[in-house]
């Protein structure tokens, strides 16, 4: 039970927050920042466990969002049904991915281009198909109503989205202490002595990239819901794989709570910044939160390499130890 005290601790917090809130600024950057935890703990477990570093978790992310538009949209399914539909469908995207790149022993930087040249060519066709809407996008109509997965409370949808971070620090945990956990950070320190071993390194990575999909997915389905507009720039965009992959890199990566501590550092910061800036300068600097994401990533690379989840444990360390 130990180990799972801190995840009840944290959710808890995390639950009771929005009842003293009254600003719905604050509570959207919650549900967002919620929304990329969820697409960082996917990509954790494919990047921080498994080694194995994707460029274009967009493409998981677009899929989830654009198949829980299109369902609705397009053949009228209830959001509950589209949900699981949706992420079963990331999780083939990413099996299909991953059997394509492994079987071809793709690693380290050459995977890491081939995921980012499948998110281009998703949001090229997303963008060029009129199924998808072309560059207009989807638009999903509005009906306040929890049937439909939209809330006029905005508390109820980040207690959904806070329910699936919930799961993917339970899931991550268990990954963490399972069998599959193990041999998945052995593929990641050194594929070839875990293969001398007797671990089926193909059969570990397709099962690590599979499930990413599939939580990854599930974040862009959330993201449809929140915003019930999208098109190929939001789904399949590089920032949404810039965010998942920075985030568990900053927060501390291949740690349960890592995704979670760098989304919200990540994106709180991003926030800041681009409120300082618009009141300095007198208006909005596009991609002023890019510089400091890039700022953020050298400073972690350089100096705290375990992101801050590892720099906090080793200042700590530090202070107990002193007399």
């Amino acid at each position: 039970m130990a180990p799972w005290l801190p995840i009840i601790a944290v959710v808890a917090a995390l639950a009771l927050l929005p009842l003293g809130l009254g600003s719905n600024t604050v509570l959207n950057f919650l549900s967002f920042a919620m929304i990329i935890t969820i697409a960082a703990q996917g990509w954790n477990i494919l990047g921080g466990y498994g080694g194995q570093f994707s460029f274009g978790h967009a493409v998981f992310f677009g899929t989830g969002a654009y198949a829980m538009a299109l369902l609705q949209v397009r053949f009228g399914i209830n959001p509950w049904l589209a949900l699981p539909l949706s992420m079963a469908l990331g999780a083939l995207v990413g099996f299909a991915i991953g059997f394509l790149s492994f079987r071809a022993r793709l690693r380290g930087s050459y995977f890491a281009l081939v995921t980012l040249a499948f998110a281009e060519l998703f949001r090229i066709s997303a963008n060029a198909s009129g199924f998808t809407g072309g560059a207009a996008g989807v638009l999903v109509p509005l009906r306040l109503d929890p049937a439909q997965m939209q809330f006029a409370d905005k508390r109820v949808a980040y207690w959904l989205a806070l329910c699936f971070v919930a799961a993917g620090l339970a899931l991550t945990l268990a990954l963490a202490r399972s069998r599959f956990g193990a041999q998945l950070v052995a593929v990641r320190e050194n594929e070839e002595a875990a293969r001398a071993l007797g671990v089926d390194a193909l059969g570990v990575k397709l099962k690590a990239i599979t499930l990413s999909g599939a939580i990854t997915a599930s974040a862009g389905c959330l993201y449809t819901q929140k915003f019930l507009y999208l098109d190929a720039n939001l789904a399949y965009g590089p920032w949404v794989s810039v965010e998942a992959l920075l985030a568990p890199i900053i927060g501390g990566l291949g740690t349960v709570f890592g995704p979670l501590v760098g989304a919200v550092v990540l994106l709180g910061l991003g926030e800041v910044t681009k409120t300082v800036f618009a009141n300095l300068m007198g208006g909005s600097i596009p991609g002023v939160d890019l510089v400091v994401f890039g700022v953020l990533l050298i400073l972690c690379v350089a100096h705290a390499p375990r992101g801050v989840l590892g720099l906090a444990g080793r200042l700590l360390g530090k202070g107990r130890a002193r007399p």
